[in-house]
């Protein structure tokens, strides 16, 4: 399976904080630092001609990407957007800062509304759960040898993409290969799940994306179905997430009878007299 796109920064820091700043300084550190990644990455996805402005698919995409919003934006630095581009194959991916970029080719291969926000909800989870500098603290653990005020930097884009050009005076990229781990991907699986639900949602629409790929054969194409865990694992974790948090999951149905066509009004999931509402 390809590997996920995702990006790890490394900053070597040659300022020392007093004790009682030091939570507040590295938080407004990170923020710039993530806002900085997220400027330079559009620019070049501009600079790529890969940007859609304007098409269709933001009828579908946006009345989505505003339900989970309004769950999401409150636990990030900045407010999500949600961006088209023009890429052969399904897939969407977060960068830091809050741009989540969707591909013309994921809008075609998504079967419902509930599949194409469990995609969303996952990807901004990585933001959320800042992965992005988290991968960044172990690459600079790890090329201490570069000294402070090195900078280290991973574009993970399946090929994809080149290098990033260096836009800013103490800020540089280099284009290379990895994934997110197991864990990471999980807590955005499972995360994702509960974005979805509080948005709204039904979270099933991420086990169903799974299975179609896995029935498919073609699971990896996609960011979030990465070569690790395997979509069977995935799977059985949302639904032990699912069960153990019955307050949010259990009004949710896991028929994809249930599934809701793209670009229909969101379905409102409640028991009316005993059963579930249609």
């Amino acid at each position: 399976m390809k590997r996920i796109v995702s990006l790890a920064l490394a900053f070597g820091l040659g300022l020392a904080h007093p004790i009682l700043a030091a939570a507040a300084t590295a938080d407004s550190t990170q923020a710039q630092q993530e806002e900085q990644i997220g400027k330079q990455f559009y620019a070049q996805m501009q600079q790529k001609g890969e940007i859609i402005p304007s098409s269709p698919y933001y009828a579908i995409l946006n009345p989505i990407a505003k339900q989970i919003k309004r769950i999401a934006d409150p636990q990030y630095y900045f407010p999500f957007t949600f961006i088209l581009v023009h890429e052969a194959q399904p897939n969407a991916f977060a960068v830091p800062g809050g741009n989540v970029y969707v591909t013309d080719s994921l809008m075609k291969f998504v079967k419902n509304r509930e599949e194409l926000a469990g995609v969303l909800c996952h990807e901004t989870s990585h933001d959320i759960h800042h992965d992005v500098i988290h991968n960044m603290g172990k690459e600079q653990r790890a090329a201490t040898n570069i000294g402070l005020g090195a900078l280290a930097a991973q574009i993970l884009t399946g090929g994809r993409y080149g290098n990033l050009i260096n836009t800013g005076a103490n800020l540089g990229f280099q284009a290379v290969y990895g994934g997110y781990s197991r864990p990471v991907e999980t807590a955005a699986d499972l995360k994702g799940a509960d974005t979805c639900a509080e948005a709204g949602s039904n979270p099933w629409g991420m086990v169903w994306l799974f299975q179609q790929f896995s029935q498919a054969g073609s699971g990896g194409t996609l960011e979030m179905l990465s070569d690790h865990p395997t979509d069977n694992h995935r799977i059985a974790d949302l639904e032990a997430h699912f069960a153990a948090n019955p307050r949010l999951f259990a009004k949710y149905p896991k028929s994809i009878a249930y599934a809701t066509p793209l670009g229909s009004t969101p379905r409102r999931y409640g028991y009316v007299n005993g059963r579930m509402r249609r």
